[in-house]
């Protein structure tokens, strides 16, 4: 998506990277939510570091900041609470329960 980028410190232990998101036009959730969520293109969509995939249901969510390993998510389409785990070099949610 087009999300625009506020800072991007280099380093290791550099502070998360914020972004500022857009409205997607996804309707399935309240709209104050929105731009939290966004469908799947399938698998040539490609996910920015501050989104990840909802096994469940196939949602992108997204975040105001970069996600990593150990974070939790929540996909309110669903209503599933997510953990977010690497698995094979890229991010991935994993059902928490």
């Amino acid at each position: 998506m087009n999300d625009t980028l506020i800072n991007q410190p280099a380093g290791e232990d550099r502070p998360r990277q914020m972004y500022v998101l857009e409205e997607t036009g996804f309707k399935e959730v309240p709209k104050k939510f929105r731009r939290f969520y966004r469908k799947w293109g399938g698998p040539s969509d490609t996910l920015a570091p501050n989104e990840v995939l909802c096994p469940v249901c196939k949602i992108v969510i997204r975040s105001l900041q970069e996600l990593r390993v150990g974070d939790k998510v929540y996909c309110m389409p669903c209503m599933s609470r997510l953990i977010v785990q690497e698995e094979g070099g890229r991010l991935v949610a994993r059902v928490n329960y």
